[in-house]
């Protein structure tokens, strides 16, 4: 009996679970063997498994997070990484490997099937939906869903209290939650990574609206968006991808928006909030639809490849071509946006 191994790497985010759940039902409907790889790549780097049947996936449709674990570890990073990642695929019989995550998980195994590991196949995975090659990924559909009712929350607060609300949401390098909830969620300005934010355009917006007689304003930023002069970050500690810790953005811009309009201005973070509970429709059945297809994939033999929505089809993209840049925001999109601001 041949087996597949099945591993989730990088940030959770809803809909990881029936990805595995579909990935396991599907491979016993084949007659294959499935093994979970514990904590992404860390997992195959030390061996750390566990097994999977209908049995151990039975119950997971609707939970968030992932029952495998995860990590940010890079085979790259460690020393022996990726000796060890060739010869624990060996040991532990692996005939194939579903690699679920974003574009650090699948850039390594776009690499691994270079470097010898060839019968690997991704699942994309990114609440922030900026992997090119699909139209969507799953995670981002709950994760603008729940900013958007936070961002519904914020109104109530700020008119009762004659306020500008800040609400920072997730979005490194594309601003697709920014854009996306704050449009559904009513924002009077919505700041992106794509465009640097310019302070005095946002001033004017909120003092257009003052002007109106609407003594508030609800401001969505991404938390990669950068100021003109300088980026904000955390620290400047990376992590194994080489990524900074993101985060003060909004804090950013509450300050200097209050300094220059005189407008009380407070900031709320969303943070893991946008990642954490039960996936939505769409992102349930988006998992299941990649999972039952990434196994038709390796029945098949279309090994360095990925799955992907495109329209309303799931199909198979190179995984060279869904790493090999980051999708960005529409702009039509964000235009569209930009008509209710202020």
């Amino acid at each position: 009996m041949a087996t597949i191994g099945i591993l989730t790497g990088g940030g959770d985010c809803p809909g990881l679970n029936p990805v595995i759940r579909a990935v396991v039902r599907k491979a016993h409907n084949e007659g294959y063997k499935v093994i979970g790889i514990k904590d992404g790549w860390k997992g195959l780097i030390e061996a750390n498994t566990m097994p999977l049947d209908l049995v151990a996936t039975s119950g997971i449709l609707h939970r968030g997070g992932t029952i495998l674990g995860t990590s940010r570890t890079n085979p790259y990073k460690k020393e022996g990484g990726v000796e060890k990642v060739k010869a624990n695929f060996k040991k532990l019989g692996l005939d194939a490997l579903i690699a679920t995550g974003g574009e650090d998980t699948l850039g390594v195994a776009n690499k691994l099937t270079k470097d010898g590991v060839p019968n690997i196949v991704g699942v994309p995975k990114t609440i922030d939906n900026d992997l090119s090659a699909t139209d969507y990924t799953f995670g981002f559909d709950t994760a603008i869903n729940i900013a958007m009712e936070c961002i519904d929350r914020l109104h109530t607060t700020a008119e009762s209290h004659h306020r500008i609300l800040v609400a920072e949401v997730m979005g490194r390098h594309a601003g697709w939650i920014a854009v996306e909830s704050g449009l559904a969620g009513g924002a009077d300005y919505i700041l992106v990574p794509e465009m640097p934010v310019d302070i005095d355009e946002i001033c004017e917006a909120v003092k257009k609206r003052h002007a109106r007689g609407k003594q508030f304003s609800i401001i969505v930023v991404a938390e990669g968006a950068k100021m003109k002069e300088r980026d904000v970050t955390q620290d400047q500690s990376l992590d194994e991808f080489g990524h900074v810790k993101l985060g003060g953005i909004g804090e950013t811009i509450a300050k200097e928006v209050e300094k220059k309009t005189g407008f009380e201005t407070r900031v709320t973070v969303f943070g893991h909030i946008q990642r954490g509970g039960s996936p939505t429709a769409f992102d349930r059945i988006l998992g299941t639809r990649f999972g039952v297809k990434a196994v038709e994939l390796v029945k098949a033999g279309q090994f360095g490849h990925m799955v992907a929505l495109v329209g309303n089809k799931i199909v198979a993209v190179p995984l060279e071509e869904a790493v090999r840049e980051l999708k960005t925001i529409d702009m039509e999109l964000y235009n569209v946006a930009k008509e209710f601001f202020g």
